[in-house]
């Protein structure tokens, strides 16, 4: 007999064990997955390109965010860490995939830049080891990839680790442009995510309904020989979370 739910963790993990085992990307048990994605870095994919997201660089040159302590989650080859260490940002940079890590580990080397990289589950690292609180947290391709009940979790490490006025700049999945447009429920019934979750600005305005919307529009179609990465079927989202209120004395 099995009777060993008790907390929302142990939900948490019963929910993850209804996708198929092909299905992860989000768990440590997907890093495999990753893995056999970034092996070949000669494919064409367009984020495999040493370039920094277009509205990251737009924040930075219109003052929207300014240097201190950044957290990439889902790093991949290291792109937008890159981009944040050369502005003067100190930089936590994870991801599930050790090849990813290690791509990126070569390319911070070749600029000399110094970045910490972490592999492993972002939910699932101490936080000593994501040693916050962070002034940004840069999720570029991450948050589609989760199943619903997953964003319980990402809210969670926005609340321990983004400081007070801090910044979270979100790209994301257009609906009507790129990933699934099914209701939440029907990821469970089909033990699948279909490649990604699409979010429309309302969807993702009520999940983040805690932090200050300050920017949220589609990414700049960006051409081959741009030095930035921008691709349309995506939203670039600039979110703040509140200064705490100061306590008064009795």
């Amino acid at each position: 007999m099995d009777r060993n739910i008790r907390t929302v963790d142990d939900v948490l993990r019963l929910l993850d064990g209804l996708f198929a085992p092909e299905a992860d990307r989000w768990t440590a048990g997907g890093a495999s997955w990753w893995d056999g994605f970034y092996a070949d870095r000669s494919k064409a994919v367009p984020f495999f390109v040493a370039k920094p997201d277009e509205h990251l660089v737009s924040y930075l040159e219109r003052g929207l965010i300014a240097p201190g302590r950044a957290l990439d989650l889902g790093c991949g080859p290291g792109r937008n860490a890159l981009c944040l260490a050369s502005q003067g940002f100190t930089v936590d940079a994870v991801d599930l995939s050790p090849t990813a890590i290690s791509w990126a580990e070569e390319r911070a080397r070749e600029a000399g830049a110094e970045i910490r990289f972490h592999r492993g589950d972002a939910f699932a690292l101490t936080v000593g080891e994501l040693a916050g609180p962070y002034d940004l947290i840069c999720d570029s391709g991450c948050f589609h990839h989760l199943p619903p009940h997953r964003r319980i979790s990402y809210l969670a490490l926005l609340e321990r680790a983004l400081a007070p006025g801090g910044h979270l700049a979100l790209t994301c999945f257009a609906a009507g442009a790129m990933g699934s447009e099914l209701p939440d429920a029907a990821f469970y019934y089909q033990s699948a995510l279909h490649g990604g979750l699409a979010y429309t600005p309302d969807s993702l305005r009520w999940i983040f309904s805690e932090l200050t919307d300050i920017e949220l529009r589609r990414m700049h179609d960006e051409p081959s020989d741009s030095p930035l990465f921008g691709e349309p079927f995506l939203w670039t989202a600039l979110f703040r979370r509140p200064m705490e209120e100061a306590s008064t004395a009795a």
